[in-house]
């Protein structure tokens, strides 16, 4: 397993690969840490899962998702994935997006475990990380910098594979398009987020604008972060 791959120069759309990859028709779908929930309406829009249960940590961000409304399909929960709340062996696929690093370290392997119990035998696990690289993840690290956390998430999905609680089916590798039509959207997204308390200083937030700005066009700022997934099975 590797944690990078810096040749890689494929973009795509993960939920759009995702739907290609993985087996949705009448699936049980879990999706640890859905955040917005954008990419769980968008999976549920397509009919093909027959349920996805959304989990959401953040306090704040959950009560927004209660606020949608009624979306058929889809049940939100808050909850961690070190502890989920679904019995043993009840869900096809486990969806993590960019959320296995924010897992507090010392529960990373408990959150992996867990994801070993709900999956059925043969059930699928999709982990998918961003690599600590790309010009948004310079901006991203002077005032979050998450080199720490995402190497630790690696080497927990490395010890649940050499455990055998779950087994790696392939890696794959590519780049996401992330825009911003300006450094106010930026900030809005990525820097007054709920789930994190961002504390810039005056001189630290004028820092990560003119970082920002050396990419800003008139058409606006558009990165190509590169990701990681692990493809994970469980063991039939």
């Amino acid at each position: 397993m590797k944690i990078a791959d810096p040749a890689c120069t494929d973009v795509c759309n993960e939920v759009r690969l995702m739907q290609d990859e993985l087996p949705f028709d009448g699936a049980r779908v879990l999706e640890l840490g859905c955040g917005r929930a954008e990419k769980t309406r968008m999976l549920a829009a397509t009919g093909r899962p027959r349920e996805i249960l959304a989990l959401e940590v953040d306090a704040v961000q959950h009560a927004r998702n209660l606020e949608l409304g009624e979306l058929p399909g889809i049940r939100f929960h808050r909850g961690g994935a070190e502890a989920i709340p679904a019995a043993d062996g009840s869900v096809d696929i486990v969806l993590m997006l960019k959320s296995l690093h924010h897992v507090p370290v010392e529960l990373m392997d408990r959150a992996l475990a867990e994801i070993a119990r709900v999956l059925r035998p043969g059930g699928l696990a999709w982990i998918s990380e961003p690599v600590y690289a790309g010009d948004l993840n310079d901006v991203m690290r002077l005032f979050h910098d998450e080199k720490t956390v995402r190497e630790a998430a690696f080497a927990a999905v490395c010890r649940a594979v050499e455990g055998g609680s779950l087994r790696l089916v392939r890696q794959l590798f590519f780049n996401t398009r992330s825009h911003f039509d300006d450094f106010a959207q930026f900030d809005a997204r990525m820097i007054r987020v709920t789930h994190t308390d961002h504390r810039l200083s005056p001189e630290l937030y004028a820092e990560v604008q003119a970082r920002f700005a050396a990419q800003l066009t008139p058409a606006g700022a558009t990165f190509y972060p590169p990701q990681r997934v692990d493809l994970l099975q469980k063991p039939a």
